[in-house]
């Protein structure tokens, strides 16, 4: 077979070569990748980078953020793994809510002003499916929606249309999109395209900045990998970028060793700084999936859990500090993400199992730091089934970032995202124009009642919206919404709607209140 023909016909769909430009994984497509065919081959200008850090396995968010205010129903829903009040690491400003003990890094974080705690992040039809619930997150889409598309595929579509067409170009010489991972995402998938780079991993992006190769086997594939190699070599426009972007930098602050998340960030501080006008970073860590084993028997504030957050919390204090060493903190925001959260109770194996809603960390010099939302709700005589009710849909800080850290119009906005979100300040880019965003913390103010409260078949609901786009949703223990009583534009004042429960089973139910920027959420008892 001539090698033309190999490389038109033979390699099928979505298949990785791995040794493509020396340890850079990148997707094969039929015809030519989108690398391949960039190489050969009026944009928003802007220098802000965003960097996703995914948690594979679904993170306990309780023993994250420890709920201080409720402490007495946090520790009766899970005595075996609760973390000891004496323990819970205190934030300026508040006493309601605090930090796991071993989240040190992420205090001074807090403390300094540099991150923001979305409380209770979730969609309203939660997946307990690792692989199902993972793809929700990294496409936006509903969770009865099979969309193929990512999120940030789709926002760099919208920016650099007609790629891999005609680039890298002089205004876009450098990759989109980097992850660091074998697998490249859903999230950086565009309509057509995948539109980011992936670096196998730390080891292979130092093996391709020494030029190191992985070995070619003596096979016919062999032979057709180094025919590829050779192709890309001619033209290796986006590697010769990256090595000039890292030669740049040749100091950095310290990293913890054996600390695969830090390794990872530490790459991408030295891009940003060496100049690369890349968008968009994904890095991510794994064996969050803690159904049992998750704390020492008898000392709750070590264990797996507490080793994996301190990973996290660390790796993300010293790219920080990093950041500001190198002079470009200003030019980054971050966030943490996983695929759900725990149930509110825990098992007899000192664990937890596959929940709903969790906490959403967001990071950097521009961030509006605070805790955002409430703590969750946590039943005096909990279920094992009882899920964290979701107060911010994840998708709303999506298009919050974009919206204020990528200056996204409105219009475009919702072709990216599928529909409209919540507005949530969770950062600050003057590019932007944003201003005037309402503080989200409402502090005692109640804004959704019901009564009768326990109930034996209707309650009526009573809310106080500042009028505009106002929403009441009520959802059971398993984080899902049931019902919609009412979702409009409003006039400011006091309003009720009535719930009616009847056939519906007795106990526990949630009121969701959302009005602009700001919801709460109200627990409801249905009794016979």
């Amino acid at each position: 077979m001539k090698r033309r023909s190999f490389l038109k016909n033979t390699l099928p769909a979505s298949i990785t070569l791995p040794a493509i430009l020396n340890g850079f994984s990148v997707k094969a497509f039929t015809g030519a990748s989108p690398l391949v065919q960039a190489l050969m081959g009026a944009t928003t200008e802007t220098d802000k980078v965003l960097v996703m850090i995914q948690l594979f396995g679904g993170n306990d968010g309780l023993n994250m953020v420890i709920p201080i205010e409720n402490y007495s129903n946090y520790y009766n829903a899970r005595k075996n793994i609760a973390i000891a009040q004496n323990k819970v690491l205190p934030l300026n400003g508040t006493s309601k809510t605090g930090f796991h003990p071993s989240m040190t890094g992420m205090q001074t974080l807090y403390n300094e002003g540099k991150l923001a705690v979305i409380q209770a992040v979730g969609y309203p039809q939660p997946n307990f499916s690792h692989f199902r619930a993972t793809d929700i997150w990294m496409s936006a889409s509903d969770s009865d929606k099979v969309v193929y598309s990512g999120w940030i595929g789709r926002y760099l579509n919208l920016e650099f249309p007609n790629f891999p067409n005609g680039y890298p170009t002089a205004q876009m010489p450098d990759p989109l999109a980097i992850q660091i991972g074998s697998v490249a995402s859903l999230a950086m998938q565009g309509p057509t395209f995948p539109m980011a780079m992936n670096i196998t991993d730390p080891t292979s992006f130092y093996d391709f900045l020494d030029n190191v190769g992985d070995p070619v086997p003596n096979t016919p594939w062999g032979k057709e990998l180094e025919y590829i190699r050779m192709i890309m070599g001619q033209t290796e426009v986006y590697s010769n970028v990256i090595r000039a972007a890292a030669a740049k930098v040749t100091s950095q602050g310290s990293y913890p060793s054996g600390n695969d998340l830090a390794q990872q960030l530490r790459i991408v501080a030295r891009l940003v700084k060496g100049g690369l006008k890349t968008r968009v970073y994904m890095v991510s860590t794994g064996n969050f999936d803690t159904h049992s084993s998750q704390v020492e028997s008898g000392e709750t504030s070590i264990g797996g859990h507490a080793k994996l957050i301190s990973r996290v919390s660390d790796a993300i204090k010293c790219f920080m500090d990093d950041l500001k060493g190198l002079g470009v903190d200003d030019r980054v925001i971050g966030f943490t993400f996983s695929e759900f959260g725990r149930r509110i109770k825990s098992n007899s194996s000192l664990g937890t199992d596959h929940g709903a809603a969790a906490p959403v960390f967001v990071f950097g010099k521009h961030v509006r730091s605070g805790i955002i939302g409430t703590n969750p709700t946590i039943s005096a005589i909990p279920e094992q089934n009882d899920n964290v009710p979701y107060q911010y849909d994840f998708r709303s800080i999506y298009a919050s970032i974009l919206k204020q850290w990528f200056c996204v119009n409105d219009s475009d906005l919702q072709t990216i995202m599928l529909k409209n979100f919540q507005n949530i300040p969770l950062c600050v880019n003057e590019a932007c124009g944003i201003t005037g965003i309402d503080d989200l913390r409402n502090d005692g103010e109640q804004l959704i009642i019901n009564y009768p409260n326990p109930f034996v078949e209707t309650t009526k609901i009573t809310f106080t919206t500042k009028g505009g786009h106002t929403l009441v949703q009520v959802m059971d223990t398993m984080g899902r919404v049931i019902k919609t009583l009412t979702d409009k534009v409003y006039t400011s004042g006091t309003y009720s709607v009535t719930f009616d429960g009847y056939g519906m089973p007795n106990g526990v139910y949630y009121a969701r209140f959302q009005n602009g920027v700001t919801q709460q959420v109200r627990p409801m008892l249905k009794t016979r």
